[in-house]
């Protein structure tokens, strides 16, 4: 049997596929409360997992990380009917994320690289050093925010920050990364063509 062939999902297929979870998460906890809204954004994390799977050929691995974090973090709040559980994932999954950059940038692998690496084929090494070093710090940032707020919000209170909150942060963050991908990225040299 032949590997499924790998499609590589528009723009907008991805933010579906990344977004769509944390929407209903927020509009069933709108609707209904956190319990709720803990069992709809598993349901649909798992969607969106089988439409990478089946539609795409490949489920990222960063909705491989998601997708296991909310399963585990949403079971334990359904089974204990305790939402603490299903906010402390957002704190795991940031130290995580800064916890497996942080190895790959001291064993001198750029996992970073090879997450944006379709996105930024031209930046130079110091360049990923610098995003990799600047994305560490972010998730360390957030997952202590994370810790604060969980204590200190209301569930819907810290719905909100988690959907709205972090999605904004992350684009500011995100956007406030362009001089370095300015900086480290060589000018392309127009190549005459051959007569």
């Amino acid at each position: 049997m032949s590997p499924r062939p790998i499609r590589v999902p528009s723009p907008f297929a991805k933010f579906v596929l990344d977004f769509a979870p944390l929407l209903v998460f927020f509009v069933a906890n709108k609707l209904a409360h956190i319990y709720v809204a803990t069992a709809a954004v598993m349901a649909t994390t798992l969607v969106a997992m089988l439409i990478a799977h089946f539609r795409f050929g490949r489920v990222t691995p960063m909705l491989w990380v998601v997708g296991v974090m909310v399963f585990v973090f949403g079971t334990a709040t359904l089974f204990l009917h305790d939402a603490s559980f299903i906010k402390i994932k957002l704190t795991v999954i940031y130290v995580l994320l800064a916890a497996v950059l942080l190895f790959g940038s001291l064993t001198g692998r750029p996992l970073l690289k090879k997450v944006l690496g379709e996105a930024f084929t031209d930046l130079d090494d110091a360049g990923w050093r610098k995003l990799t070093r600047n994305w560490i710090l972010f998730f360390i940032v957030l997952a202590g925010m994370n810790e604060v707020l969980r204590r200190t919000l209301t569930t819907d209170q810290w719905v909100t920050f988690k959907v709205w909150g972090v999605t904004g942060l992350t684009f500011l963050f995100a956007l406030a990364q362009t001089p370095i991908l300015m900086r480290h990225t060589p000018p392309k040299t127009d190549v005459p063509p051959k007569v």
